[in-house]
């Protein structure tokens, strides 16, 4: 995986298109020359640092350009993150919120486990700081709480938002970030049943 080094200062907000672009223009070219960039190079087991300039050049852009509308590393990355996570998951419907979360679980412990998306998480969450750890989280727990939303309006009782996500994101992303122990679906499922153990346990079929 490669390593990170940080960058010039910013001069606006980050991944905002600079003033006067068009949607769907030069400004959103570039932004997706950006990000496929920065995806195949911290992928890359090079070991290679991650920077502005190697960035660009793997893009085809000026380093200027990428300064200029993210600033740093950290905020590329945050960028990057946040639009591969965002509306990338559907959100189960089984019937029931054990069921709901057992299938959220494994699917997240699937995507995490797949070698390019891991690489992304380290390097946003080695660079990004808070904001890095938001960008790869904050989908999430909107995701988990439609998942609880739901389950109300079935009338039944849920837990907080803030103790599911402990529960069920803080141990997977642990795991896939901090371990080499593997993302098993029945370990996944393993954290549903300690969250709701006064349910009997269902087994919705892998899909």
């Amino acid at each position: 995986m490669s390593s990170v080094s940080p960058s010039a200062p910013r001069t606006g907000p980050a991944g905002a298109p600079p003033a006067g672009s068009r949607p769907g223009g030069r400004s959103a070219r570039v932004r997706a020359a950006v990000h496929r960039a920065v995806k195949e190079l911290v992928a890359d087991e090079s070991g290679d640092a991650l920077t502005i300039p190697v960035v660009a050049a793997r893009a085809g852009v000026h380093a200027t350009t990428v300064y200029r509308r993210w600033g740093s590393v950290g905020e590329l990355l945050s960028d990057v993150a946040t639009s591969r996570f965002t509306g990338g998951f559907v959100v189960p419907d089984t019937g029931s919120l054990r069921g709901d979360l057992e299938r959220y679980a494994a699917n997240m412990a699937r995507d995490l486990s797949d070698p390019d998306t891991l690489a992304l998480v380290r390097a946003t969450l080695g660079s990004g700081g808070e904001q890095g750890a938001a960008a790869c989280q904050g989908d999430r727990r909107q995701q988990l709480a439609a998942i609880l939303e739901r389950e109300e309006a079935r009338g039944g009782g849920t837990p907080s938002l803030d103790h599911l996500t402990d529960a069920l994101v803080a141990p997977l992303y642990y795991r896939a970030v901090f371990t080499d122990l593997p993302l098993a679906t029945a370990w996944a499922r393993d954290l549903v049943a300690r969250l709701l153990p006064d349910e009997a346990p269902q087994l919705p079929a892998d899909r």
